[in-house]
């Protein structure tokens, strides 16, 4: 089997996974598939174009920004949206909005004036180059799950310890304010991660009450991205509109197989 028809068996087990867990909530659509291709080549990303999908997520910003480049002028990728989805240090803030569309690690203070700031330097050095300026960078406010999760000004240190990172759920809506008074950023929602050894749908359901609070205050701010491969039924029934799904589509990691 080539590795293009590889890709398409994988893709189109996990869109009908996608759709049976979509009517067995009643959903009406379908939420998002982002098709995580951390250690994949980029050539995996060209053949994932071709296939429809949209959106591509990516936890390292070394490979990501070296795959986005790589794609660039290929013409069947122009429409990707590249989602970056690892945790961001502040001075990778510069590299990241030259190719993301949306970050959904955004956790702390001292990213988002690292991300606006980098964003308001895209702008200006488009703005000088005559290029037709970025859209705003999408910010997911990343929700730590796991008990005894630090503040959002947590530090470096700190933040790099947790299991899998993201603000305390009690000062997301300060994010969240912090996130709309930025120039260059749009609030899209909340995005998490379920702990390591815990119930995934007693996670997802503590998210979907997150979503519903910051909503009462920013109605807009409606997505959630939740669900991995090994979750993503318990995701789609909390009310998941974005899934960050790596192996089930594109098999083992290169190096495991």
């Amino acid at each position: 089997m080539s590795r293009h028809d590889e890709l398409a068996a994988g893709l189109q087990s996990v869109r009908q996974r996608i759709a049976n867990a979509a009517a067995d909530a009643g959903r009406e659509t379908d939420p998002a598939l982002i098709v995580v291709t951390k250690f994949f080549p980029a050539s995996d990303v060209a053949a994932l174009a071709t296939l429809g999908v949209q959106d591509v997520g990516e936890n390292r910003d070394q490979e990501a920004s070296a795959k986005a480049a790589e794609t660039a002028a290929d013409p069947d990728c122009a429409g990707l949206r590249w989602h970056f989805i690892g945790q961001l240090q502040s001075n990778k803030a510069k590299s990241v909005v030259r190719y993301a569309y949306a970050v959904h690690s955004v956790d702390r203070s001292s990213v988002i004036k690292s991300l606006n700031k980098a964003m308001t330097m895209e702008q200006q050095a488009r703005q000088e180059a005559g290029s037709a300026p970025r859209g705003n960078m999408q910010c997911f406010i990343q929700v730590n799950m796991d008990e005894g999760a630090g503040g959002a000004d947590q530090d470096a240190s700190a933040h790099q310890g947790a299991e899998r990172g993201g603000a305390d759920p009690a000062d997301v809506l300060e994010l969240a304010t912090r996130i709309e008074n930025a120039e260059y950023l749009d609030l899209a929602g909340v995005m998490a991660v379920a702990p390591l050894g815990s119930d995934p749908d007693v996670a997802f359901g503590r998210l979907a009450d997150i979503s519903h609070q910051l909503r009462h205050e920013y109605p807009h701010a409606d997505a959630v991205s939740a669900g991995m491969s090994g979750d993503l039924e318990h995701a789609i029934k909390h009310g998941a509109t974005h899934l960050r799904v790596g192996s089930n589509v594109l098999g083992q990691r290169p190096g495991l197989r």
